[in-house]
């Protein structure tokens, strides 16, 4: 995922007077590696992300969505109208929408279809998951924290689940202004014979008029 949007920067920038509209464009690196080590976090710890959300920690492997969850928080104290995440967040994804379409949230339909148009257009196809906050928050309960990173329920849209934990970081005044979230979990198209494709840039260059 980072280095999908880090691609995808690289191309848009190269191709600046073709999205002269879109104003300044930041690009924000969530990188994360799972390690062993004497700082890694445990299971039943408790780490407070840059949002200000407490989090008990009931899956390790869980790591990406919360940088993703630190990533989004940043960009609204930055002044963002628009955030886009990308990251191959779940395993689920492959579930959910397959190998070769990657799955778009987001609290936009518009912007949902304009991701799905970017698509057909560029090859790097996706396609919509479920955007329901109000059904998917308890499957992060915990009675410790303001929630934990890893749902209850593996059986209840694992990947919407994913990328609503992202969402719960954007702030809540940024959210009533009229902020515009997508979230493109690409775990499926990411990687083809054991190498990467390159999945990403194409989509976010056609989403931003270069392609």
């Amino acid at each position: 995922g980072a280095a999908g949007v880090m691609g995808a920067f690289e191309y848009i920038c190269e191709s600046a007077d073709s999205c002269s509209g879109w104003g300044e464009i930041e690009l924000i690196l969530c990188v994360a590696e799972n390690c062993i080590g004497a700082a890694a976090f445990r299971n039943d710890d408790i780490i407070t992300l840059l949002s200000g959300r407490t989090v008990e920690i009931n899956n390790t492997d869980a790591e990406g969505r919360l940088v993703l969850g630190d990533g989004v928080a940043r960009a609204c104290r930055g002044g963002a109208d628009v955030i886009l995440d990308m990251a191959t967040l779940t395993g689920a994804q492959l579930v959910s929408t397959g190998k070769k379409h990657a799955m778009v949230v987001s609290n936009d339909e518009g912007w949902e279809q304009a991701c799905v148009e970017a698509g057909k257009k560029s090859g790097d196809l996706v396609h919509p998951g479920l955007f329901v906050p109000e059904w998917f928050g308890d499957e992060f309960k915990s009675q410790v924290a303001d929630s934990k990173n890893s749902v209850k329920d593996r059986m209840n849209a694992q990947s919407s689940c994913a990328a609503h934990f992202v969402y719960s970081n954007l702030d809540e005044k940024w959210l009533e202004e009229g902020g515009t979230w997508i979230h493109i979990d690409m775990a499926g198209p990411s990687v083809e014979a054991e190498r990467g494709t390159g999945y990403g840039v194409g989509l976010v260059g056609a989403l931003m008029g270069v392609v």
